[in-house]
């Protein structure tokens, strides 16, 4: 069996390590007997894998005691009219800083429900950088303020937490949670999509501030309020149970690793590695502010895009896999989440030295 190495933005690689553990307890999940896909979500079972899957979060993220740990469905998109659904508490806007596309996505849900005030864009920029905090205009009346922690399309990282006050930051972390360690305690609420960084597509994780639980939205379902779900310790309904288990081995993977301390070193080397490359070259060329650049998702363009399709089906060959950029912004993009070794991203340098010397 060959594996290739998989750049995808999401769904994208999980550690070899947690599918071999899977496939080894596919039939038979520590002698039960059954699968984990067979099991009731309010047996014994069950509920000690999503016990230790939670535990084990808590303590690698250091969730403080007065935050909630919620596994939902719905995915990151639906957490977008989730979250202001259960954050208004009586109160009418919100505050968004737009930094690419995820955070435009956001916006526009959150339009249906309160009045958004754009505190910032980078827009103006095309979305290479992060607007700087001094020139955001916040409302202290709005409800929270809500970032987008990674833009997984254009690249664009925050590489610190901004302060806003006493109003609740609210952060998308879809594609960079678990990738360094995190202060939570600045935060009043953080969701992720799983399936970037997490383990498969259908889970989503959302860690919530126990003051912010309660008043909800009056046509907010019973299975999207976080008190409900809280309360209910995530079995409300049947949640998916199967991606709760794969989260569970992934948060013991990283534990093995030397949790998320080790993680960033291995993020930072890896993004080093490919930026530097980037850096000696005209032949490609990477967009996004060097004070911004993400170490999960690195875009970048051949200066020749009829060269794009030669790169893409060269890099297949040599078992490199989804690099094609967004269709929004085109070129290429290697996404180099927890779980892509360092020796991925040597392979993809080395390709694209080649290729620039062939093509160049």
């Amino acid at each position: 069996m060959t594996r290739v190495f998989n750049f995808s933005a999401g769904p994208a690689a999980l550690p070899e390590p947690v599918l071999r553990q899977a496939a080894e307890e596919m039939l038979d999940w520590h002698g039960s007997g059954m699968s984990v896909m067979e099991m009731s979500h309010r047996g014994k079972e069950f509920i000690a894998i999503a016990s230790e899957a939670e535990a084990l979060l808590r303590q690698l993220l250091v969730v403080p005691a007065n935050y909630k740990v919620l596994f939902m469905q719905g995915g990151a998109i639906a957490e977008n009219a989730i979250v202001p659904m259960n954050l208004l508490r009586g109160r009418t806007g919100i505050d968004f800083i737009d930094t690419g596309e995820w955070s435009k996505k956001s916006i526009k849900e959150a339009k249906k429900y309160a009045k958004v005030n754009v505190a910032a864009s980078g827009a103006d920029t095309g979305y290479t950088a992060i607007p700087a905090r001094e020139t955001w205009q916040l409302d202290p009346g709005a409800a929270y303020v809500h970032i987008c922690s990674n833009e997984t399309i254009g690249g664009v990282q925050y590489h610190f937490t901004p302060d806003v006050g006493t109003v609740p930051l609210v952060a998308d972390m879809s594609s960079d949670i678990l990738s360094r360690p995190v202060d939570l305690s600045k935060f009043g609420l953080v969701y992720a999509g799983a399936q970037k960084n997490i383990g498969p597509a259908g889970l989503t994780i959302v860690i919530v501030r126990e003051d912010l639980l309660g008043q909800p939205h009056p046509m907010l379902p019973s299975a999207f309020d976080y008190k409900t779900v809280a309360e209910n310790e995530s079995m409300y309904n049947t949640p998916p149970t199967y991606a709760i288990y794969i989260a569970g081995l992934v948060f013991r993977w990283l534990e093995q690793q030397g949790g998320l301390a080790a993680m960033e070193t291995h993020n930072r080397a890896k993004a080093a590695l490919l930026y530097d490359f980037l850096a000696t070259t005209g032949f490609y060329e990477a967009p996004v502010a060097k004070d911004c650049r993400s170490w999960m998702n690195v875009p970048f363009k051949l200066k020749d895009e009829g060269l794009d399709a030669a790169f893409l089906k060269g890099a297949e060959a040599a078992g490199m896999v989804q690099l094609k950029g967004h269709r929004s912004v085109g070129g290429m993009r290697a996404s180099i989440y927890n779980a892509m070794p360092l020796e991925g991203v040597r392979t993809l340098v080395a390709y694209m030295k080649d290729f620039e010397a062939r093509h160049g």
